[in-house]
């Protein structure tokens, strides 16, 4: 199973979000990011939160959705403006899903208030990404609405 974790500018919420996708997954799992108008940059502050949690994030890189390896089976947008667009028309009928989460990269304050917000944000993300691997995949592959209520569902989480 493919899954795309898709945002606006790739750089930081998608970038979490692939990277603890692939570090808890079972084989066979796969997890990509990409942006519809990537910056072309990772957040320095996503890449140092990840590394202090152990996980890793070599080959990672910003990319556009127009430069996917493959194409995925689920697509999870992380921001809201993400989330209102429209995937280009290769991806056909994936299964999509939304999970906003707030930016920290555009949270201003004190180190400690930043570094706050990027905490918050890998917790959510996590904890999300937590849930969707506890799903009985066998259970919710022959049933798209009953797997996409559930996706649906986990977009509420918080941890």
């Amino acid at each position: 199973m493919n899954v795309l974790f898709l945002c606006t500018g790739n750089s930081c919420r998608s970038l979490i979000s692939e990277a603890v996708f692939n570090h808890l997954a079972p084989a066979g799992w796969h997890a990509i990011s990409a942006g519809s108008h990537p910056t072309g940059r990772l957040n320095a502050r996503a890449l140092a939160l990840l590394a202090d949690k152990g996980i890793p994030t070599d080959g990672y890189y910003s990319k556009s959705w127009d430069d996917l390896p493959v194409t995925p089976d689920i697509v999870v947008t992380v921001c809201d403006s993400a989330a209102g667009e429209t995937c280009p028309a290769y991806l056909g009928q994936v299964l999509r899903t939304h999970w906003g989460v707030e930016d920290p990269s555009h949270v201003s304050g004190t180190d400690d208030e930043i570094g706050a917000a990027f905490e918050q944000a890998y917790a959510i993300l996590r904890a999300r990404i937590e849930a969707f691997l506890a799903l009985p995949p066998e259970q919710l592959a022959g049933d798209r609405a009953a797997f996409k209520t559930a996706l649906d569902r986990i977009g509420s989480l918080l941890p």
